[in-house]
C-alpha cells in the first residue's frame, strides 16, 4: 500500500509540475514586451511559491509528524492537496486555456523516423528533395531530368528549411514510404528546435545530481553535529528550510532589483538570457561542492580532536557549517530551476511548449538516479583499490565523503564547460 500511495504521489505530481507552469505561463501575451516581463516574473514567483510550500513541509509537517505521527502528516498534505482543486478550478472562467491539437511525442518519432528511412534510401529518386532552394529548370549544360523525377522532387523555398541538422530535411519528400509519414517543413522545423534544447537540457542533468546530496548525506551529517539554536533543537529534517528561505528573499529581489538593473545594463528587453541564468546556477553549484568537501574536513577534524570518531554523541560543532552548502545549491537551484522552464517555454514551438517545459522536472529526477548510479559506482571502484569503499558502513565518520564532494565538484566543473560550449553555440529562435 505504501509504494502503491508513493506511485500515485509520483503520478500526481508529475502532472502538476509538468501542466501548471505551461498553463501559466499561457496566461501573458508573449507578442507585447510587457507581457514577457510578466511571464518572465511568473516562472520566478512560480518557484517562489514551490519554496513556500517547502517551507511549511519541513517545518510544520515535520514537527507533525515527529511528535504525532507520520500518518498525521500524510494527512495534512492530503487536505492541503483536496483543497487547492476548489481555488484553482475558481479561475476556469478567466484561464486562457490552449486546446490540445494531437501528441507532439508522435510529430517527433514521425520526423525522425521518415528522416532515417529516408536517408538509408537517398539514392531512390522518389526521396529527393530540394532542401534549400527553389527548384528551377534544367540549366543549359545539364542532363535534362526525366519527367517522373521532376515530379517527385519536393519544391521548398530558401527560406523555410534552415541549414542546421540538414538530415532532419529528408524527411520531407513527395512519395512517403506512407502517408502516416508525411511530414511538412513546420514539423521538421519544430523538431530541429526540439534537438538543439536537449544539449541545454542534459548539462543541468548535473546540477540536480548535486542537489540530491541536500537530502541525503548533508541530512546525514547534520545528525551528527549540534543542531541547537539556542534552546530550540532543530531537527535535521527540517535542514532544507535554510536554502527554502534563501530562496523566498532571492526571488523577489532578483526579479525587482536585479532584473531591472540588469536591463538598464545591457538595454535589452530581458537583461539576462535564460542561458545566463543557466549558466550562474551551474557555477553556484560548483562552490556549494567545494564548499560541502570543506565543511566535511572540518567536521571530521572535530570528530578526531573530540575522541569522537567512534561515538554516536553529538560532535561539538554546530550544523550551520552545513547551512552553508544549502544556501549555495537552494540560489543554484532558483536560477537554473527558473531559467530553464522559461528557456524552454520560450524556445520550443507552441506545439511543444508543456513538453518541453516538462525537461525540467525530467532534469531533477535524472539528477536524483544519477547521484544514486554515482554512489554506486564510487563504492564499487574504491572497494577494488582500496578494499574500503568510500561510502559504506554505519559510521559517516568513518566515509570518505569529503572525497565524493571534490569528486562532484570536478564533475561539476566539467559539467560547466560542457555547457559553455553549447551555449556559446546555441541560436535563440526569432
Amino acid at each position: 500500500m505504501l509504494f502503491i500511495g508513493l506511485y500515485l504521489v509520483a503520478l500526481g505530481v508529475g502532472g502538476i509540475k509538468g501542466s501548471l507552469p505551461p498553463h501559466g505561463a499561457e496566461q501573458f501575451d508573449d507578442t507585447t514586451p510587457q507581457g514577457r516581463k510578466q511571464r518572465s516574473s511568473f516562472f520566478n514567483y512560480f518557484v517562489f511559491c514551490l519554496s513556500c510550500g517547502g517551507l511549511i513541509a519541513v517545518t510544520f509537517v515535520v514537527w507533525i509528524e515527529d511528535n504525532k505521527g507520520w500518518k498525521w502528516g500524510f494527512g495534512v498534505a492530503t487536505v492541503a492537496i483536496l483543497t487547492s482543486i476548489p481555488v484553482f478550478l475558481l479561475g476556469s472562467p478567466i484561464y486562457r486555456t490552449k486546446i490540445p491539437a494531437g501528441s507532439p511525442i508522435t510529430t517527433m518519432f514521425k520526423v525522425l523516423f521518415a528522416a532515417v528511412y529516408n536517408n538509408c534510401n537517398s539514392k531512390n529518386p522518389s526521396n529527393a528533395v530540394i532542401g534549400m532552394e527553389t527548384t528551377k529548370g534544367p540549366s543549359p549544360d545539364s542532363t535534362e531530368t526525366s519527367k517522373e523525377e521532376s515530379d517527385n522532387q519536393v519544391k521548398v523555398p530558401s527560406q523555410t528549411l534552415t541549414e542546421d541538422l540538414k538530415f532532419l530535411n529528408k524527411a520531407i519528400t513527395a512519395k512517403p514510404v506512407s502517408p502516416m509519414l508525411q511530414c511538412t517543413v513546420k514539423e521538421v522545423e519544430e523538431m530541429k528546435v526540439v534537438l538543439r534544447i536537449i544539449p541545454v537540457f542534459m548539462c543541468t542533468i548535473m546540477l540536480n545530481c548535486c542537489l540530491a546530496q541536500l537530502s541525503t548525506f548533508s541530512i546525514q551529517q547534520a545528525a551528527t553535529m549540534n543542531t541547537k539554536i539556542g534552546s530550540l533543537k532543530v531537527p535535521p529534517a527540517s535542514l532544507p528550510v535554510f536554502p527554502i528561505i534563501f530562496v523566498m528573499i532571492i526571488a523577489p529581489t532578483y526579479n525587482h532589483v536585479i532584473v531591472p538593473f540588469a536591463r538598464k545594463v545591457t538595454k535589452t528587453e530581458m537583461g539576462i538570457t535564460h542561458l545566463q541564468r543557466i549558466g550562474t546556477g551551474l557555477i553556484l553549484s560548483i562552490v556549494a561542492m567545494a564548499i560541502a568537501a570543506i565543511a566535511e574536513i572540518k567536521r571530521k577534524k572535530v570528530a578526531v580532536e573530540s575522541g569522537l570518531l567512534d561515538s554516536a554523541e553529538p560532535l561539538p560543532i554546530t550544523f550551520l557549517w552545513i547551512a552553508i552548502q544549502y544556501l549555495f545549491l537552494g540560489s543554484a537551484d532558483l536560477f537554473t530551476l527558473a531559467g530553464m522552464m522559461e528557456f524552454f517555454f520560450t524556445e520550443a514551438p507552441t506545439s511543444m511548449r508543456s513538453l518541453a517545459t516538462s525537461l525540467s522536472w525530467a532534469s531533477l529526477s535524472m539528477g536524483y538516479y544519477f547521484s544514486s548510479v554515482l554512489i554506486s559506482i564510487v563504492n564499487n571502484v574504491t572497494s577494488i583499490f582500496r578494499h574500503t569503499p568510500w561510502l559504506a558502513g554505519s559510521n559517516l565518520n568513518h566515509y570518505y565523503l569529503q572525497r565524493f564532494y571534490w569528486l562532484m565538484c570536478v564533475l561539476s566543473g566539467l559539467n560547466f564547460f560542457h555547457y559553455l560550449f553549447w551555449a556559446n553555440r546555441y541560436k535563440y529562435r526569432t
